[in-house]
């Protein structure tokens, strides 16, 4: 019975250890409201925002055609490239990680949407 009791508890606390799931299928209903910038589909266009098909992995300020802002610019020169922990940053407050950069957006607050967003840019970029 102890031993029932104490698996219990510590299932009880799993949610709480910090580590939260990805689902991506409700990343893809937290990235809506990236849609009036970005578009993520292979070969898609460039909209106010670059093209994040493929941005897993990817150096920042790589996109082709696209025009960056010269602090983006910079700090692709630095090499900046967009891994979980830099995508993790950048979405959480991109002025924080590109001082002077030019995107609006002023960063999503809530860990579970981010950690969504992060699980459905990973699956989207990369799928074919």
């Amino acid at each position: 019975m102890r031993v029932w009791m104490m698996a219990a508890a510590a299932l009880a606390l799993a949610p709480m250890s910090g580590a939260m799931a990805q689902d991506a299928d409700a990343g893809q209903r937290v990235f809506n409201q990236c849609r009036a910038c970005h578009t993520i589909n292979q070969g898609g266009r460039n909209g106010v925002g670059p093209n994040l098909y493929g941005v897993w992995g990817r150096a920042a300020g790589a996109v082709e055609g696209f025009r960056y802002s010269a602090p983006m610019r910079t700090k692709a020169g630095e090499g900046l490239s967009w891994n979980e922990a830099n995508l993790r940053a950048y979405l959480t407050d991109p002025k924080a990680v590109v001082p002077g950069g030019s995107m609006s957006f002023a960063g999503i607050r809530n860990e579970q949407q981010l950690n969504d967003l992060l699980a459905y840019l990973q699956r989207a970029s990369t799928a074919q």
